[in-house]
């Protein structure tokens, strides 16, 4: 199991490669808006564009996870020394 510091990393990178990737995204629609503009075909760079937006909600779903489990290891960190399941509330 990976440490909280160790988590808490991994949202850092996760958070600057989903900046990183909107503004991937946000050069791709430009350069589609370009070849369109040059009487270009669009066809590959709209299949990158695909790609890259579907590599983007991956990364989220994966954010989401990190979160989750940083939130598991906050619980586990504030459950007394003594509690039968460290990181779960008692129903």
């Amino acid at each position: 199991m990976l440490t909280l510091e160790e988590e808490r990393g991994h949202l850092a990178k996760a958070d600057t490669d989903l900046a990183e990737g909107e503004r991937r995204i946000s050069a791709q629609v430009l350069m589609i808006e370009q070849l369109r503009a040059n009487g270009q075909g669009t066809d590959a760079a709209e299949r990158l564009l695909l790609t890259l937006r579907e590599t983007l909600e991956t990364w989220r779903g994966h954010r989401v996870l990190i979160v989750e489990a940083i939130a598991r290891l906050e619980d586990a960190s504030l459950a007394p020394p003594d509690h039968p399941f460290p990181g779960r509330r008692p129903d």
